[in-house]
């Protein structure tokens, strides 16, 4: 058999165009890996929405905590209140006690049932005195009065211990609610801050013209209330009169105000405030939740809808706005927008509820 030929080494101008097409591939990978394209105005605005519904939703657990705790913060202050008008009580049955106790000293000593009374520990002599029956007669009512004072007092501090807790336990609820708020939200900017400069300078635009819209269906709506002695005409929805028709009015007046999450007026509204403002200014309490406001009333359906009635949407009630007729509502919509009219078929509905 012939020898096998090594083969030849490549020449050196070969080398370098070898070495140039690798160094070449080698850039033009890594910046395949690490260039990210600009996201398009159409995902950002689906993303920025589905962020927008899950901070909504977080928000009206937020109002509900919200609720929760300034309602305990009350029952916890009439407790605390009610405690310490006890402890005076006990303070000046204690007085009298030792007045008598100063009187039986002075003439035959002092009974054992005062003096276990005066005790540092009257809650266990109360039970000792009535276990060992020493309460002489004179006695019996001042010493009754105390021992049930006492009892009430430990019952009114248990109770006391007790709301305090539920309300340290909210607050911690409340507080982990607001960071999801915020994150959410915070994740909506950011991915607003990745637009490109002519997405960002058409959603602007977008927003400017909402803003507009909102603002001169305020004024229009104003105007038309006042030629029509307060009753407004938004286009050709159904007019409202009585109770309805000041819902309505209120939330007119709205138009145009900023969207701002936990608020109730009277300059920005999250959606739940709004409804329960406009109620308020009808003289009728709401809850402060959408779901709790979903629980306020009689069940209404759609075709029997009449201004003033709440509109719920989503599967999970998260947001509520004001029927005014024609299939339009006046509603609270997201952070970044403000109070808006807008059709009832555009988000996903859930039902009415007309408050009694």
């Amino acid at each position: 058999m012939g020898k096998r030929r090594k083969p030849s080494p490549p020449s050196r101008a070969r080398l370098a165009v070898l070495t140039t097409a690798v160094a070449g591939g080698a850039v033009l990978a890594a910046g395949t890996a690490h260039a990210e394209p600009t996201p398009t105005l159409a995902s950002v605005k689906e993303q920025v929405d589905k962020l927008n519904e899950e901070a909504e939703q977080s928000i009206e657990r937020y109002n509900g905590f919200q609720a929760r705790q300034q309602s305990l913060q009350g029952d916890a202050n009439r407790l605390q209140d009610k405690v310490a008008r006890g402890q005076e009580t006990m303070n000046e049955l204690r007085t009298r006690l030792g007045a008598v106790a100063g009187e039986q000293y002075r003439t035959n000593g002092i009974d054992p049932s005062v003096q276990l009374m005066l005790d540092s520990d009257p809650a266990g002599y109360l039970e000792r005195a009535a276990a060992q029956n020493q309460v002489v007669e004179g006695q019996t009512a001042l010493l009754k009065q105390a021992r049930d004072e006492q009892r009430r007092l430990d019952q009114d501090r248990a109770e006391a211990a007790a709301m305090l807790a539920q309300l340290d336990s909210v607050g911690a609820s409340l507080g982990e609610e607001k960071k999801q708020v915020q994150a959410r939200l915070a994740q909506a900017q950011a991915l607003l801050n990745k637009l490109s400069a002519a997405d960002r300078a058409k959603l602007n635009a977008q927003e400017s013209a909402e803003k507009a819209k909102a603002a001169a269906q305020q004024a229009a709506a104003a105007d038309r209330a006042s030629r029509a002695a307060g009753r407004p005409d938004l286009g050709a929805a159904a007019p409202a009169s009585g109770r309805a028709g000041d819902i309505v009015k209120f939330a007119t007046a709205q138009l145009g105000k900023p969207y701002e999450w936990g608020a109730t007026g009277p300059g920005t509204f999250d959606c739940s405030g709004l409804t329960g403002a406009a109620y308020r200014a009808a003289g009728v309490k709401l809850p402060r939740m959408s779901q709790d406001q979903w629980n306020a009333g009689a069940r209404i359906a759609r075709g029997d809808l009449q201004p003033g009635d709440l509109v719920f949407f989503y599967s999970d009630l998260h947001h509520v706005g004001l029927y005014i007729g024609d299939g339009k509502m006046i509603h609270a919509p997201r952070t970044g927008k403000n109070v808006e009219v807008l059709a009832i078929s555009a988000i996903p509905y859930m039902g009415a509820v007309r408050p009694a």
